[in-house]
């Protein structure tokens, strides 16, 4: 099976890589991550200075991550004279360099930087929806290296498509969809107060929980723009990769299922990629980017009822108490479905735990 892509000229072995965070954030922890497959790898942020980061600073639960974590909390130079050389002098892998956050600060961090990288990420946290400044950026990247230039959207982006088109004709290379979504409040009720260690309690939130999100704001951008797409936000599975690269990302970025799941779920994704691509019939990685199909909207108002395949069937009874159409019941030792109420909505087949439930989401 042939796993490599490209991205902006950038040649992977495989669609996988760590996105910016603290699982990068020095020469020993990337080459950790690099022993476990990954395609290619994402420093941590460098800013201008080492940032101050609250602590706690990151917690999780089985879907999620928050945390209150900022750019790197070591300074350039350690950077510039210590990780990066430590890791290119061991690494095999393409290297893409985050960096923000100011054109003043891209000015003096990107002729530092270039002989290290491969590529580089902006991170636009603090730059959202401004295109001007996103200009601004891009130049600041560009009068200093030749080296592909991502930029990785913040979720609060109001006009993904016209961003990304901004991007394009700024000479931006690629975009990197997304960021973690925030504020989020991790309120605990035994302490009033949130788990976090930030000022007012407030962090960014990412992880499955917003691969939904994620998901809508590839396949928007895909659509709109030629430039490559990276998808992040909600990986955790061969599943998920796959997802992402036919709803239009040429490769991907996760961190939070590390931080939830185990680091070794690079791996395992990586190993299981091959198998997933068999099944739907793919020979290459590349062939199945963009290829998720819009809605037909004449049949999307089309009432399809569920059909239970008794078989299966547990009787659990879950499908019955989350009807919303109170359209299920259990009759006779079986489920049994009363058509003039069912609306056809597909919620009994989403979350029947033994999918033993058909007929409306095909």
């Amino acid at each position: 099976m042939d796993l490599s892509v490209e991205i902006a000229g950038i040649k992977l072995k495989n669609p996988v890589m760590p996105a910016s965070g603290p699982l990068t954030g020095d020469d020993k922890k990337m080459l950790a991550l690099e022993r476990l497959g990954v395609g290619g790898m994402v420093t941590k942020t460098i800013s201008s200075k080492a940032a101050e980061v609250p602590r706690p600073c990151i917690i999780a639960g089985n879907n999620y991550v928050m945390n209150t974590e900022l750019w790197t909390e070591f300074p350039p130079e350690k950077w510039e004279s210590e990780f990066l050389p430590a890791y290119r002098a061991k690494s095999n892998i393409p290297l893409i360099v985050s960096l923000g956050y100011t054109p003043d600060d891209l000015n003096l961090l990107v002729p530092r930087f270039d002989r290290f990288a491969d590529g580089f990420e902006l991170s636009t946290h603090y730059v959202a929806d401004d295109p001007k400044l996103m200009k601004q950026l891009i130049k600041a990247v560009k009068i200093h290296t030749d080296k592909p230039v991502f930029l990785k959207f913040d979720p609060s982006v109001p006009d993904p498509e016209g961003m990304a088109k901004t991007i394009e004709d700024a000479g931006g290379d690629g975009i990197v969809i997304m960021n973690s979504l925030g504020p989020a409040y991790p309120l605990d009720r035994n302490a009033r107060k949130s788990f976090l260690g930030s000022k007012d309690g407030f962090g960014w939130i990412s992880g499955p929980v917003i691969k939904p999100l994620s998901l809508a704001m590839v396949k928007r951008v895909a659509k709109a723009t030629s430039l490559p797409v990276i998808g992040v936000g909600g990986i955790s599975s061969a599943q998920d990769v796959i997802e992402f690269l036919m709803a239009g990302a040429a490769a991907v970025q996760l961190l939070s299922a590390a931080l939830i799941r185990g680091k070794s779920v690079y791996k395992r994704i990586v190993d299981e990629l091959p198998e997933k691509l068999k099944k739907i019939g793919a020979q290459t990685a590349g062939e199945i980017v963009g290829i998720a199909k819009d809605s037909n909207s004449k049949a999307s108002f089309k009432r399809r009822l569920p059909v239970i395949d008794k078989e299966k069937c547990t009787l659990c009874g879950l499908c019955v108490d989350i009807c919303p159409y109170f359209a299920l019941t259990i009759e006779n030792n079986a489920v049994a479905v009363n058509q003039e109420e069912c609306f056809g909505c597909g919620l009994c087949q989403s979350r029947c735990p033994v999918k033993a439930i058909g007929g409306v989401l095909e």
